[in-house]
C-alpha cells in the first residue's frame, strides 16, 4: 500500500512511452475487462517510474474510468504519473489519476449530431437488440457492441445487416465525412478525422505540456487500424516498435519493427507477455531493437 505522500517519479526523457489500444491487448474482448492481474500491475510499475502510459482507444472515457483505472489504483498508481486516456479515437481525452479521470476534454468539431445518436439507438432497439447494444457512454462517435451473452459468430452475421443500414441514416441527416468502422465486437460510426494517428498526435501534445519527451515508443493493438499510431510516430522520426496481438489478419510491410508473441499468445495474454517484459527493466528497455 502506498503512502498518500508518495508521488510518481518525474522523468522528462523516459527511455520509452506506451501507446496502447485497449480492447485486445489490455482488456479481454471476451469479458470486456482487465482480466489478467499482471497487466494493471505492470502498467502501474512503469507509470510510477515516469514511463508514459497512454490508452489510445476507441473506447469511451467511461470505460477507462470503470474498467482500467480501478485495477491500476489497486496496484498502487501514484499521483503525478504520465498516464492519459485518448478515447474515441482522438475525440476525447483526460488525465488518469488514482482518484479517477481528470477533466474530460471533447473536440466539438468531431462530434456527430445528437439526432444520429437517436436514430441509431432506435435502430438497435427495433431490429438488433438480440445481438448488440447501443453504447450510451460515447460522446463523439456512435457505437454499438456485441452483447456478451451472444456468440461472436452470430453477432458478426447481425453486424453485416446493421452496417448496411447505416448509410441511409447518414443520407437522412446529410452527413458527409463520416466513416463506418466495424471491429470483431462492435461498429463505430465516426467522423473521418478520427483515428489512431489523431490519438497519437494528441498523446504527444499531452506529454509536451508536461515537459516529457520519450526517447522511443511501443505501440500495441489488435487490428490493422492500430498500426496508424506507429506509422504516425515513425513518420516524425521517432523510434517505434508496434506489437500486434492478433496477427492472424496478416502483418503489413512497415518501415518499423513489428513484434508478436513468442509463445503464440493473442489478445490480452500477448499484451501481458510484453508488459511483463518491459516492466522487469524499464531503464534498459528501448523500442526499435526487439526488446
Amino acid at each position: 500500500m502506498t503512502s498518500s505522500a508518495e508521488t510518481a517519479v518525474f522523468n522528462p526523457t523516459p527511455p520509452f512511452g506506451l501507446l496502447l489500444d485497449v480492447d485486445g491487448p489490455i482488456a479481454s474482448p471476451v469479458t470486456r475487462s482487465v482480466a489478467i492481474e499482471s497487466i494493471a500491475r505492470d502498467l502501474t510499475v512503469m507509470a510510477n517510474q515516469g514511463i508514459p502510459v497512454i490508452f489510445n482507444t476507441g473506447r469511451s472515457d467511461d470505460f477507462i474510468a470503470k474498467q482500467v483505472v480501478p485495477p491500476m489504483r489497486a496496484a498502487g498508481l501514484l499521483p503525478g504519473t504520465p498516464v492519459f486516456t485518448v478515447s474515441e479515437k482522438g475525440a476525447v481525452w483526460a488525465e488518469v489519476t488514482p482518484e479517477g479521470l481528470g477533466e474530460i476534454n471533447v473536440d466539438e468539431e468531431l462530434k456527430l449530431p445528437a439526432k444520429l445518436f437517436d436514430d441509431v439507438r432506435d435502430l438497435v432497439a427495433e431490429r438488433f437488440s438480440e445481438h448488440m447494444f447501443f453504447d450510451e457512454t460515447k460522446r463523439a462517435m456512435v457505437s454499438v457492441e456485441q452483447s456478451t451473452e451472444v456468440e461472436n459468430e452470430d453477432y458478426l452475421q447481425a453486424q453485416k445487416d446493421f452496417d448496411a443500414a447505416i448509410p441511409d441514416l447518414l443520407k437522412k441527416h446529410a452527413l458527409e465525412h463520416v466513416r463506418i468502422d466495424p471491429t470483431i465486437i462492435s461498429t463505430d460510426v465516426e467522423h473521418e478525422g478520427l483515428g489512431k494517428d489523431l490519438g497519437a498526435r494528441r498523446s504527444l501534445s499531452l506529454l509536451e505540456a508536461r515537459g516529457i519527451t520519450a526517447e522511443t515508443w511501443f505501440t500495441m493493438g489488435d487490428s490493422r487500424s492500430d498500426y496508424a499510431m506507429a506509422t504516425w510516430l515513425h513518420e516524425r522520426g521517432l523510434p517505434v516498435s508496434h506489437v500486434d496481438v492478433r496477427p492472424k489478419d496478416g502483418i503489413p510491410e512497415t518501415e518499423y519493427e513489428v513484434l508478436t508473441s513468442s509463445t503464440g499468445a493473442i489478445h490480452d495474454e500477448a499484451g501481458a507477455e510484453f508488459l511483463a517484459r518491459w516492466a522487469a527493466d524499464p531503464a534498459r528497455t528501448r523500442a526499435g531493437r526487439g526488446d
